[in-house]
């Protein structure tokens, strides 16, 4: 029984890692492309895996891959400031995401990535605003609300398709309950 346990833990460490690692190198990848409309603005295909980690493992477990893919990511970026934003607002959109999940049966997984994507923006508005200590570009919130939205929309509808395509037997092998699965 200790023995199916530890290999269970094994693969989760595993699966986390693996969607850190994923998350790491979309952001990369996608910090090479030109932003869209505002400065800054990219669609945020790393907050899949993290959204991934929430739905198979919970929150402790997606802050875990946040944390890991925005530590790492800004490391390698060579940009250190772009920690404060990413971090909070990663942290924030999880926490938001895990919260409408609470009420998931009202609230698809398409609207839920669309809010988290919408609050990570926002958040990242206000760590600006915060550091600045300038609230002009608070003027920007409702362009951002309306990009975050977008980006949401796109990163629920991978997830979806993410999931739909995982066959079961895959999820159990990787230590992910059915019950778990959302």
């Amino acid at each position: 029984m200790g023995k199916t346990k530890e290999n269970r833990t094994g693969k989760k460490i595993a699966v986390l890692a693996l969607l850190a690692g994923l998350g790491l190198v979309s952001f990369l990848l996608e910090s090479l492309l030109p932003p869209l409309v505002l400065p800054g603005a990219k669609l945020g295909i790393a907050n899949l895996f993290s959204l991934l980690a929430l739905i198979f493992y919970g929150l402790p477990d997606a802050l875990l891959v946040v944390v890991a893919r925005t530590v790492i990511g800004s490391l390698f970026a060579g940009n250190v400031s772009l920690l404060l934003y990413s971090l909070t607002a990663g942290v924030f959109s999880v926490v938001a995401a895990r919260l409408l999940f609470l009420i998931r049966p009202r609230v698809s997984l398409f609207c839920v990535a669309i809010a988290s994507a919408v609050v990570h923006n926002l958040v990242q508005l206000f760590v600006y605003c915060a550091l600045t200590q300038t609230l002009l570009l608070i003027s920007y919130g409702p362009y951002l609300c309306l990009l975050g939205a977008a980006a949401g929309a796109v990163v629920g509808s991978l997830c979806i398709l993410t999931l739909k395509a995982l066959p079961r037997s895959a999820l159990r092998k990787f230590g992910v309950r059915e019950e778990d699965k959302i």
